[in-house]
């Protein structure tokens, strides 16, 4: 079955990577890279404080991806995204160790970092979509914070911001209102826009 019938179904693009398609291969990274540059972007802000760019570690995570994929034994989206998240992971420990200048190996950090993106993992899904009714039947068949991810980054800079900014960075009204140079009264009214626009996206009721 050729690469261009197949839509956005990752797992048949997971079974043709697997038999050796590297178009199939690219095209089925690619639908995880809002997903993973969230995640980076988190991660960077907490230990490096913005100073690195989340794209370039995400296209270091899918070189790697690319070149160790033979070692993938999954077969579903979800083992494949939890493999990517670990590669996200010791790709971000390689950065951290060269930012501060660490030589040795850090296995607390190490840690610290799969579980702190395996949170993120967490938050977005319950913080925006777990609260709401359930999702539309196509949605279902995706793993959820993907879909998320993708959503998110469809919207408009200011919405996508007001919304990582509260619910994935929990930061209170007034913080949001300062890093966005905007009033609180402006930043909620904006916060409600963006997630009602956010949950029509995603088909979820209100």
């Amino acid at each position: 079955m050729p690469v261009s019938s197949m839509g956005g179904d990752p797992e048949k693009m997971l079974h043709l990577a697997r038999a050796g398609d590297g178009e199939a291969l690219g095209r089925l990274l690619e639908l995880y890279r809002n997903y993973l540059t969230l995640l980076a972007r988190l991660q960077i802000n907490r230990r490096l404080q913005g100073k690195f760019d989340a794209s370039d570690l995400i296209q270091e995570t899918f070189l790697k991806a690319h070149g160790n994929f033979s070692q993938f034994r999954g077969r579903t989206e979800g083992e494949l995204v939890s493999w990517l998240r670990r590669i996200l992971a010791t790709t971000l420990v390689s950065l951290v160790r060269h930012y501060f200048r660490r030589r040795r190996r850090d296995v607390r950090l190490e840690r610290e970092l799969v579980a702190g993106i395996e949170e993120s993992s967490r938050v977005l899904e319950g913080e925006l979509v777990a609260r709401q009714s359930s999702p539309s039947h196509e949605a279902s068949r995706r793993e959820q914070a993907v879909l998320l991810a993708e959503a998110l980054g469809q919207l408009p800079a200011d919405y996508r911001e007001v919304l990582i900014l509260r619910h994935l960075e929990g930061l209170p009204f007034p913080e949001v209102a300062r890093r966005m140079d905007r009033t609180a009264g402006s930043v909620e009214k904006l916060w409600i826009r963006a997630l009602t626009r956010l949950r029509r996206s995603l088909g979820v009721s209100p």
